[in-house]
């Protein structure tokens, strides 16, 4: 045998090992489904910081994570080392950047194992639902649902919501055994009534209350938009409709599933209460809405109501227009809905109007899995914070945005068996859940610099904007809220109170 047959063999040899590692191991998806040739990702990986520095954008140009930003992600969800050195690269005295103004005399209590961070309020506690609780933790698991999300990407974000103690809600597919490993439960529905309609697609009380009693579901979400594309209803193709997507949503298997624009169970503001309060009466969970914000006039109308009538929902999940876990059209993507801060306080001025702003939980959704934008969430009047694409990433995503096509590479958003295998439940369900302990371990290091001990309670005076001529602008004047709207009495006394 010559030496370069020798070195061919032993070159085969090298790789058929490597292969075998790559497709049994369970740690990394992308190897796991792309043997071999996956290393090259994590090779360019380790050389971008050398080659960005000549070739390739910055460290915060990318969108719509920034690297910097999903480094975090991915450093918590693994629990490596998340500091950066060296000082920031941002540009921090440009107009809008947010500085969180810490005390001269800082919080010296040290944060406790799980980083334990409870709602400000009681869910349900407004109407006196018998189901009413605190949330234990200030930061849960948006709306994804099994069919946009893979069998093993629910099941890995159900684990960690239980490692986490937080909530896991299911978006609008129904409530499938990938959603029973754990974690407790919010229950969306959807106006495709996905797990709560009859034989005709129409809602049935009956079947909600089958469905809710299969899990730990501990309130329910009336989804009226989202911010990825509100006033839109979404298709699910008859290829991704399987036997277990099928039975979860209470659909035929094999054919287009299609979700409404809208509820067909009720047509305005009187009728959006009366469905909450059956369904709370019937079930004796908190129910609430979940909505993108567009036409402020929907808002006083139904803040109205709720004053007038003292019914109406327990919570309001505010979306983000910038929020992005379903596909799209672009025009909607980047033009429909407004952004969530501004979302944020037409609600919370349409609640203030209304005396409901020390009663009715808030809730953002919409890119604030990053400690400033949720600590900033928190300032200006939301009670807890919900988390989608960071949690993805937490997840294995690598925002390759295929999520609308199928072929996510990580396992992630697809329902292709060999794409999916390559995403194991249980490690990645022990990232997710670190990566939600580590943003609460966060919000409360910022809390703790600002002399408080937790971050619904940093003050007015806590959070600024860089304005025009480079001004620093408390965020409340920047955005237009009433601190004594933001900060009630209430926020403080019910931390002050044991869980319920």
């Amino acid at each position: 045998m010559s030496g370069w047959q020798l070195v061919g063999l032993t070159i085969i040899g090298a790789l058929v090992v490597v292969f075998v590692h790559d497709v049994t191991q369970r740690r990394h998806a992308v190897l796991r489904t792309f043997p071999v040739v996956g290393h090259l990702r994590y090779l360019l990986e380790k050389a971008g910081p050398e080659l960005r520095q000549y070739i390739v954008a910055d460290n915060d140009e990318e969108r719509p994570f920034s690297r910097d930003q999903r480094r975090w992600i991915y450093a918590i969800a693994k629990q490596e080392n998340p500091n950066f050195g060296f000082g920031t690269d941002n540009d921090v005295d440009t107009v809008g950047h947010v500085t969180l103004r810490h005390a001269a005399f800082p919080v010296l209590a040290p944060i406790p194992p799980g980083a334990p961070v409870p709602c400000p309020k009681i869910l349900g506690g407004w109407r006196n639902r018998p189901g009413a609780f605190r949330p234990a933790s200030v930061v849960n698991i948006s709306a994804m649902s099994f069919g946009s999300l893979s069998g093993s990407a629910v099941e890995a974000m159900n684990r960690g919501a239980a490692l986490a103690g937080c909530l896991h809600n299911t978006g609008e597919g129904g409530i499938a055994d990938h959603h029973l490993q754990g974690g407790d439960l919010v229950f969306q529905l959807g106006t495709g009534y996905f797990g709560c309609r009859d034989d005709q697609g129409d809602f049935s009380m009956d079947q909600l209350l089958e469905t809710v009693g299969r899990g730990p579901v501990r309130a329910i979400e009336v989804k009226l938009s989202q911010g990825a594309k509100p006033g839109l209803g979404g298709l699910l193709p008859a290829a991704k409709v399987n036997n277990a997507i099928a039975v979860a949503r209470g659909v035929p298997r094999g054919r287009d599933v299609a979700s409404p624009n809208g509820h067909s169970a009720f047509g305005d503001v009187a009728g959006l209460v009366d469905f909450v309060e059956a369904v709370a009466d019937a079930t004796g969970l908190p129910v609430g809405i979940k909505s993108a914000v567009g036409q402020e006039q929907f808002w006083t109308e139904l803040t109205r109501h709720m004053s007038d009538t003292g019914r109406g929902p327990d919570f309001i999940t505010v979306d983000g227009g910038e929020g992005g876990t379903g596909a799209a059209p672009l025009v909607f993507s980047d033009h429909v809905a407004l952004p969530f801060f501004q979302g944020l306080v037409v609600v919370h001025r349409s609640l203030a109007a209304a005396g409901l702003h020390d009663q009715v939980v808030v809730v953002g959704s919409g890119k604030l899995g990053l400690p400033e934008r949720a600590a900033g969430a928190l300032n200006l009047g939301a009670d807890m914070v919900s988390v989608g694409r960071e949690a993805m990433l937490a997840a294995g995503c690598i925002q390759a945005q295929r999520c609308h096509t199928g072929h996510c590479p990580t396992g992630v958003a697809t329902q292709s068996w060999w794409l999916e295998r390559g995403l194991d439940p249980a490690s990645k369900g022990a990232r997710v859940g670190n990566y939600i302990v580590g943003l609460r371990r966060e919000l409360l290091k910022v809390a703790h610099a600002c002399g408080t001990t937790h971050p619904a309670l940093i003050g007015p005076d806590g959070l600024a904007v860089v304005g025009q001529g480079g001004a620093m602008v408390a965020a409340h004047q920047w955005f237009g809220v009433d601190p004594n709207h933001s900060h009630p009495p209430g926020r403080s006394a019910g931390l002050l109170q044991s869980d319920d």
